[in-house]
This record gives structure tokens, sequence and C-alpha cells, in this order.
């Protein structure tokens, strides 16, 4: 008990604490909390606009599974376009605990520039390589006053989130990272679709709204 009172203490700090295999089941890469479903086959499309310019961002969940630090974990797809034209590119891995908290285990990202070339992978991490670890994404049970470490890269990747506000339905909180000061995000969830808006409150200019979600036939 004592064990598990500590690192419940330490996930509430923020700290960074190591996503054992021995933590998740065998289906791990079957995400199903609620506030953050990865159904394979769901596809998801935001707009709005950043750094002024109109933005459509194209979420999709694969049909495919890859192992990350020993865990079974969901590839997600991210493909942001700016003025119409893909921007960035991205693959983030995810996996779900035993008690149903989403764990964030890396991301494969890069920016294009107007003729599609790479001009940067800043951000790419995986758990388990060069000091990288998985941080927690979403608790299987958000509670307002919540602050988790979502990833932690030193110097590459250090996201933070706490959780503000729960309804029923609906759940909102706040993103920030050490590596940009005074920048801060807050995103809304709703139950049984994930994400439905993203906004820059402070320190930079981006706005994505949900107008489109559709999940797989059974």
């Amino acid at each position: 008990m004592k064990k598990i009172i500590v690192l419940v203490c330490l996930l509430a700090a923020g700290a960074a604490v190591h996503a054992s295999p021995g933590r998740f089941g065998a289906g791990s890469n079957r995400v199903t909390n609620p506030w953050f479903p990865l159904r394979p086959g769901s596809i998801w499309v935001y707009r709005g606009a950043k750094d002024g310019k109109p933005a459509r961002d194209v979420v999709t969940v694969p049909r495919a599974v890859k192992t990350v630090d020993g865990v079974r974990s969901q590839p997600v797809e991210d493909r942001l376009y700016l003025a119409g034209r893909l921007a960035e590119r991205t693959t983030d891995w995810y996996a779900q605990d035993r008690a149903g908290t989403v764990w964030y285990f890396g991301e494969q990202t890069a920016e294009l520039d107007p003729q599609g070339s790479v001009t940067s992978t800043e951000g790419t991490w995986q758990s388990g390589r060069d000091g990288a670890r998985a941080g927690i994404f979403m608790p299987d049970d958000p509670h307002v006053g919540q602050s988790f470490r979502q990833e932690y890269y030193k110097g590459h990747a250090e996201d933070h989130f706490r959780v503000l506000g729960r309804t029923r339905s609906t759940l909102l909180t706040k993103e920030w990272t050490p590596l940009e000061p005074g920048v801060v995000d807050h995103k809304r969830y709703g139950r049984g679709v994930g994400e439905v808006r993203e906004e820059s409150v402070r320190g930079a200019t981006e706005r994505l709204v949900l107008v489109s979600f559709r999940e797989p036939r059974s």
C-alpha cells in the first residue's frame, strides 16, 4: 500500500515514472478510455487556424500495433494542413494499462516545406530510447486538480497537463511545457469521442475545433 501511495503522489506531481511492461496486459493496444478512445478505423477532422493560416487536422487510428519499450501500443496518425498544404505529419503511440489509464509512448514527427521535403523532426522521441520515458496522457478517472507529465525526453519533449474541469460529458485540461515558457493550451474532451477542441490561451495562436468524427462500423 505504501508503494502505491508514493507512486500516486509522484504522478500527481508530474514526476517521470517508468511505465514498466508489467503494468500493462496483453491487450494494452486496445485503448478504450471513454475520454480518449482509440478504436481502429476512427477518423477525427478538425478545422481552425494556426500561425495566421487556415488549418485542417486529420487524425486516424490505423489497424496496426507497434511494440514500444516492451509494451504493445496503438499508433495514431495525425496530418496537419495549413492553407491547404500538408505542413506536419506525426505518428503517436499510446497504450492503456490494466487500470484504464492511457500512456503516451512517443511520437515520430516531421515538419514539411512547401515542396513536401522534411525540414525538421524536432520533438520525435520514443520511450526506452536515449533516456526517454512514457507519460500519462489520460487517467482512467480524471479529477479536477490532477496533474501529470505526458512525456519525457529531456530538452525535446516535456509536456504536462492539469485537469481544470469536468462534467458528466466533458473534460477541460490545461497543457504546457517548460521548453516553451509562457505558452499555454486548453483542450476539451467529449466522453466517448475524445478531443473536441484545442485552443492556445497564452503565447501562441492556434485553434482547432472538431467538425466531424467517424467511428468504424462494428
